[in-house]
């Protein structure tokens, strides 16, 4: 045993690396069992796709207790300073709460053959990387280095104006948020609001509502629809409505890094 190092400190260390191990592996299991067909076809035809449970309720209460850990975030944003709304967001920095990185790392290759998928359909050149290893690596090439999973937080009166999280040159074109506390009883309203922007025609908005450990699946910037003469781009934007009561708090799952 080295110096300074007691034996209670080396079991805590294990426990603490099994007890990660044992989340990411249950985290890979859940990921594999979502039928991701039905996934795609969901996206594809209403262009958001909600999933059941993904995140257990200690995990749930775990993230939502990291929030008032200021060493686990690189940056704090308050909303209303930026006219974003009101609320404040944090964003994690590297390495990642477990069950952050391995949603991050486990959903990436399902969700990167919709993202090749919707590119073929927009007749693009841009191919992703059937790894997250492999697409971070484009974005460091492009100076994208800072993570942008992030934990929201917001009181009574509090919303997120619409938007889109793109941080550079390189943005994948899909993400994922998780609501980490029971709506009806923790907070009441707060509901994800997607809004497409059809060419041609008036704007589309659809409000989703998420109970704790529920997650939902959207495009960060752009899906493919489908007409008579082929696929055309929706351009998306999403926001959260008001917070009527209560606390309400997520996790958003963002796969590109940051400049």
């Amino acid at each position: 045993m080295s110096r300074g190092t007691s034996k209670t400190g080396l079991v805590g260390e294990a426990r603490s690396v099994a007890e990660a191990s044992t989340t990411a592996e249950a985290i890979r299991v859940r990921i594999e069992r979502l039928d991701w067909e039905d996934v795609a076809r969901r996206l594809d035809e209403q262009g958001f796709a909600t999933i059941p449970r993904l995140l257990e309720d200690a995990e749930c209460i775990g993230l939502e207790r990291l929030y008032s850990d200021d060493k686990r975030f690189r940056s704090r944003v308050d909303m209303a300073r930026f006219r974003f709304g009101e609320g404040e967001y944090k964003y994690f920095s590297y390495p990642l709460p477990e069950v952050v990185e391995a949603l991050r790392r486990e959903a990436y290759p399902r969700l990167a053959s919709i993202a090749n998928a919707w590119a073929g359909r927009l007749e693009t050149e841009q191919k992703y990387p059937g790894d997250l290893e492999g697409f971070l690596k484009t974005c460091h090439k492009h100076g994208q280095h800072k993570p942008t999973p992030l934990l929201l937080y917001y009181e009574p009166g509090g919303y997120n104006c619409m938007h889109q999280d793109l941080y550079g040159e390189i943005a994948f074109p899909l993400q994922m948020t998780c609501v980490l506390n029971q709506e009806g009883e923790d907070f009441a309203g707060g509901e994800l609001l997607l809004v497409e922007q059809r060419p041609r025609a008036q704007s589309r908005g659809t409000a989703i509502r998420l109970h704790r450990g529920e997650a939902v699946i959207f495009p960060n910037r752009y899906r493919p629809v489908a007409s008579a003469r082929g696929y055309y781009r929706v351009n998306i934007r999403h926001g959260v409505s008001t917070v009527t009561s209560g606390k309400r708090y997520s996790l958003g799952i963002i796969f590109h890094d940051a400049k």
